[in-house]
């Protein structure tokens, strides 16, 4: 059996250096031709005349929309027993965000118990005087003061109500505690409130931020050489760390009249939809603004070079059996397009998609 196998493995090598000299002896070179498997591999797109996009890259990070947020504040001064949220969470309107314990809407549930007493005192006193009125026994004077009084506790009554309602409403009771709600639906974008915190309404400060991200802001910096580049409108893409394939499309919405004295960057801010929820606030942005000069240059998509030796190339596609390989000069380049000064014309063809393959078999012919 060994020489059996021995036997076919020599006549197998025999074979293979016969066809390859063969091969070497024949003078007529081979032309290549493209095959029905390669060509479904390829992508074809057409050389063209455009308008030089002028690619400037920036860095930000990703912010909430500051005119589409809800900020909470304390009704009143107390102390936080019970913080029910954290930052980031999730939240409905009406949502209970805190309990807070307040020496003030014990005191107001004080003073509507006094006021209610009142108003039950006022209220006898304004039918005694009504029934001696009309057995004529009071006089119509003392019928009329005894309403205005009745009157006056009705309204100190409705007074604290109004205040009552106004620092927790149905979230409050008698025992000083009163809940902040969530005013919308959306997200924990700021915190600044932990149980067991004091708080002070002299303070002036908020304790929660909600935002709903359906869109959201990208603040970026903008080098002082950079500044003339870079416009109100003008488009541009944005992509993050997380999600460096996503390309999310915008325009600059406002720019900054003053520079960091720090950084001596120009602040620039864009607006993008956030439908899935992708940007999250602080996420570190890439910012590619672009803007057409109004010069124009034959343009091809950068995909379609393959660079050797320090040239570039292309590869030129007029059939399946016609093809060359043609060296471009490049202008200039960015990550969708480049411009060149020759070596292509507007019209040819070119092969942008495993145009490698190709370019590799007609060197080699």
């Amino acid at each position: 059996m060994n020489k059996t196998l021995l036997l076919s493995t020599i006549l197998m090598m025999t074979g293979f250096i016969s066809c390859k000299e063969k091969k070497n002896t024949d003078d007529k070179p081979v032309k290549f031709v493209l095959s029905d498997t390669m060509s479904k591999m390829i992508t074809i797109d057409s050389v063209s005349r455009c308008y030089i996009d002028n690619e400037t890259t920036l860095t930000g990070e990703v912010s909430y929309n500051e005119n589409n947020i809800s900020k909470v504040y304390p009704r009143s001064s107390g102390q936080v027993i019970d913080c029910k949220v954290t930052l980031g969470d999730k939240v409905e309107a009406g949502q209970v965000l805190a309990v807070l314990r307040s020496a003030d809407v014990a005191g107001n549930y004080a003073d509507l118990s006094s006021a209610e007493a009142d108003v039950t005192i006022a209220k006898r006193q304004l039918d005694n005087a009504e029934q001696l009125y009309r057995n004529g026994i009071s006089s119509e004077k003392e019928y009329t003061e005894a309403k205005q009084n009745y009157a006056k506790t009705l309204s100190a009554k409705s007074k604290i109500q109004s205040l009552i309602s106004i620092n927790g409403g149905k979230g409050s009771n008698a025992g000083g505690t009163y809940t902040l709600v969530s005013p919308i639906s959306g997200y924990i974008v700021e915190k600044k409130v932990n149980t067991g915190n004091f708080i002070r309404t002299d303070m002036g400060d908020y304790l929660f931020t909600i935002s709903d991200l359906k869109n959201v802001w990208v603040n970026a910096n903008v080098f002082e050489a950079d500044i003339p580049k870079v416009k109100e409108g003008y488009p541009v893409e944005v992509t993050t760390l997380a999600y460096p394939d996503i390309r999310m499309k915008g325009t600059i919405d406002k720019l900054s009249q003053v520079l960091d004295p720090v950084t001596k960057t120009m602040r620039v801010r864009i607006k993008l939809e956030n439908k899935d929820l992708l940007l999250r606030p602080e996420m570190f942005a890439r910012v590619i603004v672009s803007n057409q000069e109004n010069k124009q240059a034959i343009c091809i998509p950068t995909t379609a070079l393959i660079s050797l030796n320090g040239k570039d190339f292309v590869v030129v596609y007029r059939s399946a059996s016609d093809m060359q390989i043609a060296e471009v000069n490049i202008l200039k380049s960015n990550e969708n397009k480049t411009y060149l000064l020759s070596g292509v014309a507007p019209g040819d063809r070119i092969i942008t998609k495993n145009q490698l393959l190709v370019f590799q078999q007609l060197l080699n012919q």
